[in-house]
């Protein structure tokens, strides 16, 4: 017998659905913006740091980019109550997107801090520009252009890695997509609509992303 498709036992589960994404939009952006700062500050430190904070940063970049995330999230869930740090699957899951994030991210923003030429920061100092103006205006928003590609690609495979956040029960869109899966059996028909909602997302925060870069990061036209 042919198999027959049933899209009405999924689409009957809307508001999971619509409440697993929108958590799943509000855990991402959450983790962006904070592990944006941590990706910052860590960047800085890395750049013009003492040497003890640029060796403690080096081993949290290479223990987080040489190992699987979900071993990270497990060790911050199931690992801290060891330690006698109990946090919520929640808590744990913006916690672990942070510092999955900020790993990467430091060392896509340092990449393009070192991008920018000596001239243009003893430029900046010979107009008595202070040192805070200097990052923010010399360093810091000329680096964001040159690797706001890269930068803007890894926020996109956060929110697609926010998936793995089920494994700790956090009610995020793969949770739910598991749960009504377990009621209705209709694998194929979830997991089929539950891609195309993770695409949409991906597609509405590139749209974000593009607006941002009109906004505040295009370079001024030599015309």
């Amino acid at each position: 017998m042919a198999y027959q498709f049933e899209f009405a036992d999924v689409f009957a589960y809307w508001p999971e659905l619509l409440r697993g994404a929108l958590h799943t939009l509000v855990l991402s952006g959450l983790a962006m913006v904070i592990g944006m700062v941590v990706a910052v500050l860590g960047a800085l430190g890395k750049t013009s740091g003492p040497r003890w904070l640029q060796w403690i940063l080096d081993a949290y970049i290479e223990v987080i980019r040489n190992t699987p995330f979900l071993i990270q999230i497990f060790m911050i869930y199931f690992g801290l109550p060891a330690a006698g740090v109990r946090l919520s699957s929640e808590t744990a899951a913006l916690l672990a997107l942070v510092v999955n994030v900020g790993a990467y991210g430091i060392e896509i923003i340092r990449a393009g801090i070192e991008s920018i030429s000596k001239g243009q920061i003893e430029a900046g100092k010979s107009l008595g520009l202070r040192p805070l103006q200097i990052f923010r205006y010399i360093i810091l928003k000329p680096s964001i252009q040159a690797i706001y590609p890269s930068l803007t690609s890894q926020f996109i495979l956060l929110m697609l890695n926010s998936s793995v956040c089920s494994a700790i029960a956090a009610g995020e869109l793969t949770a739910a997509a598991g749960d009504i899966q377990s009621r209705n059996f209709r694998s194929f028909e979830v997991y089929f609509v539950v891609t195309c909602m993770y695409f949409a997302m991906s597609v509405l925060f590139w749209g974000a992303f593009a607006a941002i870069e009109r906004a505040w990061l295009r370079k001024p036209s030599l015309r």
